[in-house]
């Protein structure tokens, strides 16, 4: 039997109106016959890898012998790369007899050189048009132009001026989705809480999908292209095609983040406010302990209090005293798995929260009093700046103990190489979560130094003076969330209260 191999990507039939019936037609009249022949195509698929399901099932067939000889158009289209280029050829060529419509090469030093010489041609030739692509679109991009569909929700793609366009369906969505975060109640509160809500109305996702999931809503919460600033060039993709022929979910390529200066800025049409959007960020950063679990009883400073002692955040608890339950916050923590168990360091919640309220309401009718407060903001990133000291310290152990290890096995022949190998991974991905651990404190330092929002404080006056008595639990808790970013108490019970 006789095996005729074609093989065309999307990239070349779009650039190069490369046909696969004109290479099995050329095929065909190489075999001189009609009959014994079975076709091998492979359609839309990259010539880089070699894991292309009908040119796995060619392999597979000259295994079991069903085929003696096979006809390809030209060696680029087995594999554009040279050395995948080579495996395949020397597999086939045990088995069978190679020939190709366009040359015939000798099993001579000279013919194979010629061959090989054709391989690194065409692997270069992939190189250069992967280049140039690229290349294209980021003059594209620099030029304002979007270079492509990136399916932004709350745009659409005019492919004529390649431009976002505002689509004003989805634009009103991504304003209720900011406004229901930013002005949180009772009904949905956090990213997950808004997530159910836009599930449980029907709305749909960008791609036409009825469930909401909280990262999607998260993802628009940071996305800065809703304020104009939408960055091209600013994930690193390189690689990722080969997960598609990758089952191995282990060794997939994951995409990466550029250095900032490599990002391209295009403007965008507005539909978020600056100031609104800046706030989201806050109550971002803060997420985590704002709604990483509904207690069952409600605290007005819930997710803002820090032990100076220990710096372990207080949560609330209701504890029995004397057979008369209080209420209090505590840096105690009994979860498993808990860095710091705490100093023990406790206060009446009724003490602190009528003092904090007290002074927020004072800072809130006399703002000047509030900007003479802020002369000790950089003193609340204290915690942050002693956690990148130990985090950093824990990172060159982790570094010298992989050193270590990568020693013992260069120098010992006779180990268990798996099992140091997993304890490489282990170590490896240590290291990953320390580094990124260090970048989210580094870039809250960053973001508290540049953040001064007289916008946020001046939003929060109108609400308090819009309200006044009338404002109920929920309406205080946000509006001391509007104004203070943390609060640090001490074992003596002395409170310092910082802004934003």
């Amino acid at each position: 039997m006789i095996g005729i191999y074609a093989r065309v990507s999307t990239e070349e039939q779009a650039k190069r109106g490369f046909s696969l019936k004109e290479q099995i037609r050329s095929c065909r009249e190489k075999a001189g016959q009609k009959d014994g022949i079975l076709e091998y195509v492979d359609e839309g698929l990259s010539g880089e890898f070699l894991n292309r399901p009908n040119l796995t099932k060619l392999r597979e067939d000259l295994k079991e012998g069903i085929i003696t000889k096979v006809i390809c158009l030209d060696p680029d289209r087995l594999s554009r790369k040279l050395m995948n280029q080579l495996i395949v050829t020397e597999e086939i060529e045990k088995r069978a007899e190679l020939i190709f419509v366009n040359g015939e090469y000798k099993k001579t030093p000279e013919g194979m050189l010629f061959y090989q010489m054709r391989g690194a041609i065409a692997e270069f030739e992939k190189a250069k048009i992967t280049e140039r692509m690229s290349r294209g679109r980021r003059e594209k991009a620099q030029q304002g132009k979007v270079v492509r569909n990136f399916q932004i929700y709350g745009y659409d793609y005019d492919k004529e001026s390649e431009q976002l366009v505002i689509n004003e369906y989805e634009a009103r969505i991504v304003k209720m989705i900011f406004e229901l975060y930013t002005n949180p109640n009772n009904n949905f509160k956090g990213v997950n809480g808004i997530a159910k809500f836009l599930t449980a109305q029907g709305i749909p996702t960008k791609k036409r999908v009825e469930h909401w999931h909280r990262q999607v809503v998260k993802q628009i919460l940071m996305n800065r292209v809703y304020i104009g600033e939408f960055y091209q060039n600013r994930w690193n993709t390189e690689g990722m095609i080969s997960n598609r022929y990758n089952n191995d979910t282990s060794k997939k390529i994951k995409m990466t983040v550029r250095p900032t200066e490599e990002w391209i800025l295009t403007p965008s049409p507005l539909i978020i406010e600056q100031s609104q959007f800046d706030y989201a960020q806050q109550l971002l950063k803060q997420g985590k302990r704002r709604w990483s679990g509904q207690s069952k009883y409600k605290y007005l400073l819930s997710g803002l209090l820090r032990c100076v002692d220990c710096g372990n955040t207080m949560t609330g608890r209701r504890q029995k005293n004397w057979g008369e339950y209080h209420f209090i916050y505590t840096d105690e923590k009994n979860t498993s798995g808990a860095k710091h168990k705490g100093c023990r360091n406790r206060i009446r919640t009724d003490q602190i929260d009528n003092q904090v309220w007290d002074k927020l309401e004072s800072w809130l009718r006399c703002p000047e009093s509030l900007f003479e407060a802020e002369g000790n903001l950089k003193d609340s990133l204290e915690y942050e700046k002693n956690e990148i000291i130990r985090l950093n310290e824990e990172l060159k152990k982790n570094k010298k103990a992989k050193s270590r290890l990568l020693k013992f096995m260069t120098f010992n022949e006779d180990i268990d190489v798996q099992e140091f190998r997993t304890m490489l991974v282990e170590l490896q991905n240590k290291e990953l979560e320390i580094i990124k651990a260090i970048n989210e404190l580094e870039e809250e330092i960053s973001f508290q130094d540049i953040n001064k929002s007289n916008e946020t404080l001046e939003a929060a006056m109108d609400y308090f003076f819009s309200k006044e008595q009338l404002l109920n639990f929920e309406e205080k808790q946000n509006l001391i969330r509007m104004v203070v970013k943390e609060i640090q108490v001490t074992k003596c019970g002395s409170v310092k209260i910082f802004t934003y």
